[in-house]
């Protein structure tokens, strides 16, 4: 009998999460079907089933976290569903499994958490274990919604209903297949009113101390990964950094002569968009920096990937403009707004969050003027971008205005020496200092 395995779905997951199973007991699955929604340590993504049959034994139930390999589900022949398996004894005599015994009379295993219930703020447990046991009698059965499968939910929708305590069975999807997204939520909200009411994740009873009442979260997945990864970084990688500030007065103008020149809902690109394509030239000139250490040796890549740092529901996720030093400023522009959108939705794939040999933060929207980032291992470099702001300057003698950003570039010694940081971060600050090359 074909058995399905829990899937490495990034280069650097070690296990996952069952979020909600898209097919049920009994149901005939072709190749290429969404079988399950897995979170994985960089995003939550439905898993395409590749074998045909009929699924016979969901083995993971929802909430369950499963190491790489272990088996999730198990599929039968075509037309071998649960009737079939429950009539009686197989041919070696032993009775049909208890997971498939509950799904043909209609119980749902005891396993499983409620419907609405979402697996990020439910506690999931730790890897190899299965959810707490609930009786029967507490645990509702799956809701019937079109094809009798749960409604497609983005994670971030998810989360959102639970915490407006909206029925997601009430929602229509408005993104692909139907799936239910934030801009679903957001809109069912508003016409119930806004009210809104908070749900903490708490993890154990609040307790009163010299500092008030404590309460105690779990970290998501990505949140768990986000903290291993920065705490390895800042523990292994030996940071220096490099600080310059770069004149974009000739960007800001040649910024506000592209946007006045736009046609309606052309994508204009912002000064973020600049310093990715000023970035990516740099470091195809600077193989070092587009590089990494590891296991002992220098890697050098042949593609140029960036990275922009997106800020997330209480998360930082780090999309990938592949070969960003072959595209002009519109194209870049537009895929940075389509990844943007994408991890806000929660809809942002492991494939879209892998492969960067480089990463870009920036604060300036926030009105930060200069910060420090941490290293996005195994990556040599990463650059911190403050606001533009106007300053006095002094020009041949005379004071002037201009408007001046901080940058802050941080560096893996091992690989990327003091000099060849310096002549990279001298090459991108001269490249935004005279923009017209970035077009070339």
């Amino acid at each position: 009998m074909p058995e399905v395995v829990m899937p490495r779905l990034s280069d650097s997951m070690e296990e996952g999460t069952i979020l909600q199973w898209l097919k049920k007991v009994g149901d005939e699955i072709a190749v290429g079907d969404e079988l399950v929604e897995i979170e994985t340590d960089k995003a939550n993504m439905a898993y395409e089933s590749d074998v045909a049959g009929t699924l016979s034994e969901i083995v993971a139930q929802e909430g369950a976290t499963v190491p790489i390999g272990q088996v999730i589900a198990r599929v039968g022949d075509s037309g071998e569903g649960p009737a079939a398996r429950s009539a009686g004894p197989d041919a070696a005599g032993d009775p049909p499994p208890p997971a498939v015994a509950e799904a043909s009379s209609g119980a749902v295993p005891p396993a499983a958490p409620p419907a609405e219930e979402d697996a990020e703020t439910a506690g999931a447990p730790t890897a190899g274990a299965t959810a707490p046991a609930e009786s029967p009698s507490s645990v509702p059965e799956a809701p019937a919604v079109g094809d009798g499968h749960r409604p497609k939910v983005s994670p971030v929708a998810r989360r959102m209903a639970k915490e407006k305590g909206l029925d997601l069975k009430q929602l229509e999807g408005s993104g692909p297949g139907g799936r239910i997204v934030k801009a679903d939520v957001e809109r069912a909200a508003s016409s119930a009113g806004g009210a809104a009411v908070g749900v903490t994740a708490a993890t154990g009873p609040a307790a009163e101390t010299a500092k008030g009442q404590v309460d105690y979260q779990d970290l998501t997945k990505t949140q768990q990964v986000i903290a291993r990864r920065m705490a390895e970084s800042k523990a292994t990688a030996p940071h220096f950094y490099l600080e310059a500030e770069i004149d974009t007065s000739r960007a800001v103008e040649a910024r506000a002569r592209i946007k006045a020149a736009a046609g309606e809902g052309e994508v204009v690109p912002s000064f973020n968009d600049m310093v990715v394509k000023a970035c990516a030239i740099a470091l195809r000139e600077h193989p070092r920096a587009n590089g990494a250490y590891r296991d002992g040796r220098f890697e050098l890549y042949s593609r140029v990937n960036v990275g922009i740092a997106v800020a997330a529901e209480d998360a930082l996720i780090v999309p990938t403009l592949f070969d960003a030093d072959r595209k002009g400023l519109r194209q870049i522009a537009s895929e940075s707004r389509t990844l943007a959108g994408k991890v806000r939705d929660g809809q942002i794939t492991p494939p879209e969050l892998s492969g960067a040999t480089f990463t870009v933060s920036n604060l300036g929207m926030f009105g930060i003027d200069r910060f420090s980032a941490v290293i996005n291992p195994p990556q040599a470099a990463i650059l911190a971008v403050g606001a533009i702001v106007e300053r006095p300057v002094v020009r041949d003698g005379e004071i002037a205005t201009a408007q001046l950003m901080k940058v802050d570039l941080a560096c893996d010694h091992r690989i990327l020496y003091g000099a060849p940081a310096a002549e990279f971060l001298a090459r991108v600050r001269a490249l935004l200092e005279e923009p017209v090359s970035l077009a070339l």
